[in-house]
């Protein structure tokens, strides 16, 4: 009879069951460190002991900063058994960032992975409480080793587990996550044993059968993949930590996955790739690339016989070599944290490689709808997972409520109350609609939607979506809260931008000389116009400037899951905003 779980700590003894050699394993200094179901268990054990010995219980404080490594989840674990908040922190984090949590959170133990993040946590924790104690996964000179907690905690054996692990209950808090969100004070929430749980266990109908061994790549600071990582645990998967988003292609053909999570950005990537080598076949090759890339884009899940067989023949010549890019052995890709392209997920599923698109927010642990084999529809975020509801609200957004609702935000009942209604829904501030009565389809966030000076709306996001379907466009903001028309800041992709500029003849030396070229302006005019054809005319981009340089998470322009920080961008870029319209003055809004 299997373990019963009620509480997260309860998926290690489920998994002792049926151990394995290779459970959590990780790519560190480009070696992999494996531990097995024992190990891993045991060294758990012994941190929670050395924990204890430093006066951790129930209620405790511990903090971990670290890139994913199996580490990461040896230390929620060692916390959570014994009944501690394990408050993830970013790595990417500002320093005023980390002092705010750690005080507000009242932090007494943080875990590093090294020393740079040593280098950069300590002054913050000493401005805040000198008291606060710093272990590092990593050998650092000079830093206390976390392997003196686990070596005390090994000569403690007489401190009996069983009698904290039956001291915590479902609805006890389990974590403690600071939403960084696109602007204002992060928001400690609350998520019990019991939101994460329920979660894991309704959304493993993304995991069909088959699904043995997995890779992860997106932070584990996220909610995302926390979660994930749980039901892959819940599904008795073996899970393999990629060492960086560098190492990614090398980690892949390594561990050969059956599944991993990833955000649409880097699905996009690979399909831009892959189009770019398309692009340089010759021949008959190059045809039956494109003959097959444009039967995919055509993809249904419930296409006829004569469909299915000329799929058959375009994934014998074309897409066994994309699923040999992806390891050759992908049985299903979860894809969150933003909109996914319908035709991209389209093209995936043709190829061989079902993607999975699922919808939620921190403060829904995170899962509130998801596509499954059981029920898919492109363009939707997916159906509703068991114990939750969803309804829409008379203007448009999103309520949900069920057993994925947080607690509430630590220490702030008022902005409690604000978001969840005296009937238990939860606002989400997304704006959607239930196609079918089932399938729940994302339009836009509500504060991100905005009213141009003609009074039309404009959901920015359905634009910025269909034009990031251009190889040309690495990222788009699409702007103009009482402005006459949309416009837009664009950031090319570089890479196929330099490539097109060779062929055409176009000399430059740096990104700040080629987005100045009339050729290159034209050429993103064309992309724009193309790409607007099916919007309203009040609703198109009809001026937009080039940047030179990517957002990033560390220049603060993106959010730790890759969303954009609009008003950070637009501050940043006031000046160019400002000589859009200028040069505008005498354009005349559409009807």
């Amino acid at each position: 009879m299997a373990a019963e779980i009620t509480r997260v700590f309860d998926l290690l003894r489920y998994n002792l069951e049926d151990p394995k050699q290779e459970f959590i394993n990780g790519k560190i200094n480009g070696n992999w460190v494996n531990y097995s179901t024992a190990d891993f268990s045991a060294t758990v054990d012994n941190l929670s002991r050395g924990l204890i010995n430093l006066g951790i219980a129930k209620g405790g404080r511990v903090a971990v900063m670290s890139h994913n490594r199996p580490e990461w989840n040896i230390a929620d674990f060692a916390a959570n058994q014994i009944g501690a908040y394990q408050i993830p922190l970013y790595p990417t984090l500002a320093e005023h960032d980390i002092q705010f949590i750690l005080k507000d959170a009242e932090i007494s133990i943080v875990f590093v992975s090294d020393g740079d993040l040593y280098k950069k946590i300590k002054p913050c924790a000493d401005a805040i409480n000198s008291d606060i104690k710093i272990f590092s996964f990593s050998d650092v000179e000079g830093v206390k080793s976390w392997k003196t907690l686990i070596a005390d905690g090994e000569k403690s054996q007489a401190i009996n587990l069983d009698e904290y692990r039956s001291k915590v209950e479902p609805e006890d808090i389990l974590t403690l996550i600071y939403t960084s969100g696109t602007t204002g004070t992060p928001k400690g929430v609350m998520l019990t044993h019991h939101n994460l749980v329920a979660n894991f266990v309704n959304s493993s109908v993304v995991m069909p059968e088959g699904v043995n061994k997995s890779l992860s790549f997106l932070p584990l600071s996220h909610i995302f993949e926390r979660m994930i990582i749980y039901l892959y645990l819940y599904n008795r998967t073996s899970i393999y930590y990629a060492e960086s988003m560098d190492t990614i292609v090398a980690d892949i053909q390594h561990v050969k996955p059956n599944a991993f999570s990833t955000v649409p950005r880097l699905l996009e990537k690979v399909y831009d790739k892959i189009m770019e080598k398309g692009k340089s076949l010759t021949g008959i090759k190059k045809g039956i690339f494109f003959w097959s890339v444009a039967l995919a884009e055509k993809y249904t899940t419930d296409a006829s016989a004569w469909y299915n067989l000329k799929l058959g023949i375009a994934r014998k010549l074309v897409f066994k070599k994309w699923q040999e890019a992806l390891g050759g052995e992908i049985v299903v890709i979860v894809s969150g944290g933003a909109a996914l392209n319908p035709r991209l997920a389209r093209i995936f599923w043709a190829a061989g490689m079902p993607v999975f698109e699922g919808y939620g927010l921190t403060e829904t642990s995170p899962v509130i709808t998801v596509n499954h084999f059981g029920g898919t529809m492109f363009g939707t975020v997916g159906e509703v997972i068991k114990g939750v509801e969803v309804k829409i609200a008379s203007d448009g957004e999103v309520l949900t409520r069920g057993h994925q609702v947080m607690k509430g935000y630590y220490n702030r009942p008022d902005l409690t109350e604000e978001a969840i209604d005296q009937d238990g829904w939860f606002h989400t501030g997304d704006i959607g609609e239930l196609v079918d009565g089932r399938f729940l389809k994302i339009t836009d966030r509500k504060k991100e939607m905005f009213k141009t000076a003609g009074g039309k709306y404009i959901a920015p996001q359905m634009l910025e979506n269909k034009y990031k379907e251009s190889i040309f466009i690495e990222q788009i903001m699409v702007l103009g809260e009482n402005k006459k028309f949309p416009s837009a800041l664009i950031v090319p992709n570089f890479e196929v931008l330099k490539s097109w500029a060779g062929k055409k003849g176009i000399t430059f030396t740096t990104n700040e000389e080629i987005i100045k070229n009339d050729q290159v302006l034209a050429k993103y005019n064309e992309v724009i116009e193309a790409a607007s054809v099916d919007f309203g005319k009040w609703e198109q981009v009809k001026r937009f400037a080039l940047l030179p340089k990517e957002w990033s998470i560390d220049g603060g322009e993106l959010t730790p899951k890759l969303s954009l920080k609009r008003k950070v961008i637009t501050e940043k870029n006031a000046d160019i905003i400002e000589k859009i319209y200028k040069d505008a003055e005498n354009y005349k809004a559409p009807n």
